[in-house]
C-alpha cells in the first residue's frame, strides 16, 4: 500500500503566481485589453443605462506627468470604474489644456534669439507641435496607470472645433453685454509682460521695506484743515503739518493720488519735535519706538483730534511730485497695521481703483509692460519697480519726507508658475463684468445647488466668487484663442460684435484660430462692414488672446454639449483643491454667464501630494519621486493602491517606506486571491451555477463567512458611492487579512485538502470560496484593475470576457444570519485567546516549537460564556486548529500554569500535548492512528478517505 499520501490530497494548484511581477505583467494586460477592445465593449454593453459623466479637467500639455496628476487621474478612474460597475454608463473623455504661456515660453527657449525672427503664425505652429508631442507622451503615461477612457478621441483646447466653440462662447457673453474693454489694475507679470488671472497668482511670504511717509499740508492748504479740526490753527503756528501714511510697496508712491481715512475713526494731530503729524492714536506706541530707532525723539504731544469723515475733500501735497493728494473716505481703512491713513494709488490696487472711481480720480499707472517706470516719473524713470524701492526711500530721506523704515515680512502675490513677484498695474484689458446680468449673484445661487465633497469646498468657492473683481479675460501673448474685436483706424472705436464673432468662429471651424493671425481684418469681417460710429472701413485686429482659464472654462460647452455620448451638466468635476480658484471657478462663471446654471452637479476635491514628512514636494528640496520610477519598481497597481488607501481629501504623503507598506498590503490581497484560486482548482469539474451547495445546507462556518461577506459588499458599495475609497481599501484589506487568511481559510484547509473532492462538506467550502472570490474580484476591480483581471481570467468568467464588464456584487440581506454571527462570536473571541496560549507554549523550549496540531486544549469559562461555547464544542478542534479541544465542566478550575485571558473575563486555556500518533495525511495527532491495518500511519478518518480514493 502506498505511503505517498500527498498524491491523495487536494492540494492547491493554480497558475496565478505568488509574485505579481507587475512591471512586466501590467503592460501585457494593457495590450490584451486593447486587442480585445474592452473599453469599446464596456461602452457597447452600456447603451441602455443611465449616463454618468465625470468631466475631465484638462491637464496641461507640457512635460511628463507627476504624482499630482497621477493622484488625480487614478481617482477619476476609480470613480468612473466604480460607477460603471454600479450600473451606470460611465463615459470618460480625457482632455488636454493646450494653449498658454508655459508652452509659448518653452518654444521661446528652444528658439533662443530666433524667436525675434519668426512671425506669430510660425510660432503658433511650433507651439501646436510642442503640445502634440506631450499629449502623446502623457496619453501613454496615463494609459500605463490602467486608466480607461476614450484615449483615441480626447478633447483638446487647441483643436479647430474647440477653438471655434471658445469664440462662440465669447460671442454669447458679448450678446449679453457682459464683455468690455477697461483700464483697471490687474496682476501683471513683468518678466512675461502679460496680465495674470486670479487663479494664476499665489501668495508667498516676502520681506520688503515698510516705510512711514509724510505727505505735507502746504500753507495754502492749511486753512481748510484748520477750519475742520478744532485747535489746529493755533497749534500749527510755525509748525509744518503732514499726514503720516504707511506702505509696504514704496514703488507705488509715484502713482499716489489720494489719502484714505476711515469716516468713523478718531484721528489725532501730534506735535513731534518741530512738526505736526496726523495719524491714529492707536499706533502711537509703535511710532514712538520707530522714531527712537531712527535717532529722533520719542516724545509725541497730542494737540488736536477729529473724526476722519470731517476732512473729506481736503488736500495734501505729494512727498516729491508737484501735485495734490485728495483726502477720501474708505471703509477698508482699519487699525490692523500702519497709521490709520492709507496711501491710495488707483492704478495699483483694486480697492484703490474703486475709491478712485468714486472720487473721479485718474487711473494712473506710470509703469511700462516690462515693469519699469515711464518717463512720467521724475528721478526714477527707467528703473524696474522693485529695484527702485531703495532709491525712493533714499530720496524721501534726503527730502525729509521719510519718518521711518523697517523690514516687514508679509504675503505677496506671485506668479504661480515662475514664483516671481507680480505687480498690480492698470492696463487696458478685456473683462467680463461680474455685476452685469447679476453674474455674481446667480453664480452664488448656483453654488448652493451643487454637492461639494468635502463640504468645506462650498464656502471656499463661495467666498472667492463673492469677493472677486470683474473677470480679466485678456492676455498679451500669441499662443491662444484671439479676442475677436476690431479697432477702427479712423475714429478708434472698438468693435465688439457677437455676429462678427460667430462669423470668425465659422472660419475657425475649418482653419482653427490660426485664421485670425493669417488673415487681414478685412478678410475676417463681413463684406462691406463699416464702423458703427464713423462709417469707416479700415480696421486693425485686437492683438490680445483669451485667458486660458476661459479656454478650459468653456469645455462644458465645447465638449459636454457637443459630444453625443456626454451630458450637460456633468455629474462630477474632480480636481485638486487649488481649482476652487481655477477650473471649478472659471467653468462656473462661463456656464452661468450664458447658460444660467452650474456645469456640474457634484464637485470632488483632493489634496496635494507631499513627502513622507508632510513637506511640499519640489525639485529644489530633492524630495520628488517620478511616477515612472515607482512603476518600474512596484508596478502601477501599487500606485493605485496608494491613492485608494489614503484619505485623498487631505494632503497625501508618499515615500519609499509608504510604498513598501502598500506593496506588503498588496501581497496580502494577492496571496488571498491565490489561495482561493488554488483551492478552486476543480473549477474544471465544479460549475458554480449548477454544483454549488445551497446556502442553507452549508456548514455553519461557511454560512458565517457569507453573512460577513454580504455586510462587506454593502459597506464597499456604499463607500464607492460616497467616494470613500480609503474605506473600500481598508474594508477589503481587513476582510482578506482577518476574516479570510487569519480565520476562515486557515480553518478550511483540513476540509479542503483531506476530504474527498465531492464530499458535501468540502463542496460547501468550495461553493463559499467561489462566492467570496467572485465578490472580492469585482469589488477590487476599480482599484486594482490589473490584478482583478488576472485572477478573473482563471475563473469560469461568469460575467463575460473581462472583469470590467461585470457589475459590483449586490448586497442581499437574506444571506445574512445575525443569529449565527451572534452564536459564533464567543467562539471567535475564545479563538484569539487560544492562539495566544498556543504561541506561549510553542515559545517554551521544553515543549518545543511546532505546529498547533501537536497540542490539545481545554477551555474554562464563566457560566454564561460556557453555555454559549458548549453549543459549538464540536467545532472547537477545527476552529482552533489543534488535535483535540474540550470545554471543561462547570465548576472545574484551571491548573496553575493555564493561560488566563486579559481580554475575555473568566476565560482560561490549558494546553497539553496531544495524545496518540501523528496522521501522515492530516498531520493531526490521534489515538486511532493505525486502527486500519491497511494504513498503519493514518487516522481512522483519513484511512476511510484513502481507501475510497484508492479503490
Amino acid at each position: 500500500m502506498t505511503t505517498n499520501y500527498k498524491e491523495l490530497l487536494n492540494l492547491p494548484k493554480t497558475s496565478f503566481p505568488m509574485k505579481g511581477n507587475l512591471p512586466q505583467r501590467e503592460p501585457q494586460m494593457l495590450e490584451t485589453w486593447e486587442e480585445q477592445e474592452i473599453y469599446e465593449k464596456i461602452r457597447g454593453a452600456s447603451q441602455d443605462r443611465v449616463k454618468y459623466v465625470l468631466h475631465d479637467g484638462p491637464p496641461y500639455a507640457n512635460g511628463h506627468i507627476h504624482l499630482g496628476t497621477v493622484l488625480n487621474k487614478i481617482l477619476k478612474d476609480v470613480v468612473v470604474k466604480s460607477k460603471q460597475m454600479a450600473g451606470f454608463d460611465a463615459v470618460y473623455v480625457p482632455g488636454w489644456d493646450c494653449h498658454g504661456l508655459p508652452i509659448e515660453h518653452q518654444v521661446d527657449k528652444e528658439l533662443g534669439r530666433k524667436r525675434f525672427e519668426i512671425d506669430e503664425v510660425q510660432k503658433r505652429r511650433m507651439c501646436r507641435e510642442y503640445a502634440e508631442k506631450y499629449i502623446d507622451i502623457q496619453r501613454n503615461e496615463f494609459k500605463r496607470l490602467g486608466v480607461f477612457g476614450d484615449w483615441e478621441r480626447p478633447y483638446l483646447t487647441m483643436s479647430y472645433d474647440y477653438e471655434a466653440a471658445t469664440v462662440r462662447e465669447l460671442a454669447r457673453f458679448i450678446e449679453r453685454g457682459s464683455v468690455y474693454l477697461g483700464l483697471k489694475p490687474v496682476h501683471w507679470a513683468p518678466g512675461l509682460r502679460t496680465a495674470l488671472a486670479e487663479a494664476e497668482v499665489e501668495y508667498e511670504d516676502i520681506t520688503t521695506p515698510s516705510i512711514y511717509v509724510k505727505f505735507p499740508v502746504s500753507e495754502d492748504q492749511l486753512p481748510g484743515w484748520a477750519e475742520k479740526i478744532p485747535g489746529l490753527d493755533e497749534a500749527a503756528q510755525g509748525h509744518p503739518l503732514s499726514v503720516l501714511i504707511w506702505t509696504t510697496t514704496p514703488w507705488t508712491l509715484p502713482a499716489n493720488l489720494a489719502l484714505a481715512f476711515s469716516e468713523t475713526l478718531e484721528y489725532g494731530v501730534f506735535r513731534h519735535g518741530d512738526e505736526l503729524l496726523i495719524f491714529h492714536e492707536h499706533f502711537l506706541p509703535q511710532l514712538k519706538l520707530l522714531a527712537e530707532k531712527e535717532g529722533a525723539s520719542g516724545v509725541f504731544e497730542k494737540v488736536a483730534g477729529f473724526q476722519g469723515g470731517v476732512i473729506e475733500g481736503l488736500h495734501a501735497r505729494h512727498p516729491w511730485v508737484e501735485r495734490d493728494s485728495l483726502v477720501v473716505k474708505a471703509d477698508y481703512v482699519t487699525l490692523d497695521q500702519g497709521t490709520g491713513v492709507v496711501h491710495t494709488a488707483p492704478g495699483h490696487g483694486r480697492e484703490d481703483y474703486e475709491t478712485g472711481l468714486k472720487y473721479g480720480l485718474e487711473v494712473y499707472s506710470p509703469i511700462a509692460d516690462d515693469g519699469k517706470f515711464t518717463d512720467d516719473v521724475a528721478h526714477f524713470a527707467g528703473q524696474f519697480v522693485f529695484d527702485a524701492d531703495p532709491n525712493i526711500i533714499a530720496h524721501l530721506r534726503e527730502s525729509g519726507r521719510l519718518f521711518a523704515v523697517e523690514d516687514y515680512t508679509h504675503p505677496y502675490p506671485h506668479d504661480w508658475r515662475s514664483h516671481r513677484p507680480t505687480i498690480f498695474r492698470a492696463t487696458p484689458q478685456w473683462f467680463i463684468s461680474m455685476e452685469h446680468g447679476d453674474l455674481r449673484k446667480r453664480s452664488l445661487e448656483e453654488i448652493r445647488k451643487v454637492a461639494w465633497v468635502p463640504p468645506w469646498g462650498e464656502e471656499r468657492i463661495y467666498g472667492m466668487i463673492e469677493n472677486r473683481p470683474d473677470w480679466c479675460i485678456s492676455r498679451q501673448r500669441s499662443w491662444g484663442v484671439p479676442i475677436v474685436a476690431f479697432h477702427c483706424e479712423d475714429c478708434g472705436h472698438v468693435v465688439v460684435d457677437a455676429a462678427v464673432a460667430h462669423r470668425v468662429a465659422d472660419l475657425m471651424e475649418e482653419g482653427g484660430a490660426d485664421v485670425w493671425f493669417e488673415r487681414q481684418a478685412a478678410d475676417l469681417l463681413p463684406p462691406g462692414f463699416t464702423c458703427p460710429e464713423c462709417g469707416g472701413t479700415s480696421f486693425r485686429k485686437e492683438t490680445d488672446i483669451l485667458d486660458v482659464w476661459f479656454d478650459s472654462g468653456v469645455s462644458q460647452a465645447a465638449v459636454l454639449e457637443k459630444r453625443e455620448e456626454l451630458t450637460w451638466p456633468s455629474d462630477m468635476y474632480l480636481e485638486g483643491s487649488d481649482q476652487h480658484r481655477g477650473w471649478f471657478h472659471s467653468s462656473l462663471l462661463a456656464a452661468v454667464g450664458v447658460r444660467d446654471a452650474a456645469p456640474y452637479r457634484e464637485v470632488l476635491t483632493h489634496g496635494y501630494v507631499v513627502d513622507g514628512k508632510g513637506k511640499k514636494m519640489s525639485k529644489s528640496l530633492g524630495n520628488t519621486i517620478a511616477p515612472e520610477e515607482i512603476i518600474k519598481k512596484y508596478g502601477a497597481e501599487i500606485l493605485r493602491l496608494w491613492v485608494a488607501g489614503e484619505n485623498y481629501r487631505e494632503d497625501i504623503r508618499i515615500s519609499p517606506q509608504i510604498l513598501d507598506r502598500m506593496a506588503e498590503a498588496y501581497r496580502r490581497i494577492r496571496n488571498t486571491c491565490r489561495f482561493l484560486l488554488g483551492n478552486l482548482r476543480d473549477y474544471e469539474s465544479f460549475n458554480p451555477e449548477q454544483d454549488a451547495v445551497p446556502l442553507p445546507e452549508r456548514m455553519e462556518i461557511d454560512r458565517l463567512v457569507i453573512s460577513r461577506l454580504d455586510k462587506l459588499v454593502e459597506r464597499v458599495r456604499q463607500a464607492y458611492a460616497d467616494y470613500e475609497f480609503h474605506a473600500v481599501y481598508h474594508a477589503l484589506n481587513n476582510f482578506c487579512a482577518v476574516d479570510l487568511s487569519s480565520f476562515y481559510l486557515d480553518v478550511l484547509k483540513d476540509r479542503l485538502y483531506i476530504s474527498l473532492p465531492d464530499d458535501v462538506d468540502r463542496v460547501s467550502g468550495v461553493s463559499t470560496m467561489h462566492e467570496v472570490l467572485d465578490a472580492l474580484l469585482r469589488m477590487m476591480a476599480p482599484i486594482l484593475p490589473f490584478t482583478a483581471e488576472e485572477a478573473y481570467q482563471l475563473t469560469p468568467k461568469l460575467h463575460g470576457e473581462s472583469i470590467h464588464l461585470a457589475s459590483l456584487p449586490e448586497a442581499d440581506p437574506t444571506r445574512r444570519d445575525e443569529a449565527l454571527e451572534e452564536k459564533w462570536e464567543p467562539l471567535m473571541r475564545a479563538r484569539g485567546e487560544v492562539l495566544k496560549a498556543l504561541e506561549l507554549v510553542r515559545q517554551n523550549q521544553e515543549k518545543g516549537k511546532g505546529s498547533s496540531l501537536n497540542f490539545r486544549v481545554r477551555l474554562f469559562a464563566e457560566e454564561k460564556m460556557r453555555e454559549k461555547l458548549a453549543a459549538l464544542e464540536s467545532e472547537m478542534e477545527d476552529v482552533f486548529i489543534v488535535s483535540g479541544a474540550a470545554l471543561a465542566g462547570a465548576g472545574e478550575a484551571p491548573s496553575g500554569d493555564a493561560y488566563r485571558s486579559e481580554e475575555v473575563e473568566g476565560l482560561a486555556v490549558e494546553v497539553s500535548e496531544a495524545r496518540g500518533a501523528k496522521c501522515a495525511m492530516s498531520w493531526k495527532i490521534s489515538e486511532d492512528v493505525g486502527s486500519d491495518p491497511r494504513f498503519p500511519d493514518l487516522s481512522a478518518r483519513c484511512a476511510r478517505i484513502a481507501a475510497k480514493v484508492l479503490s
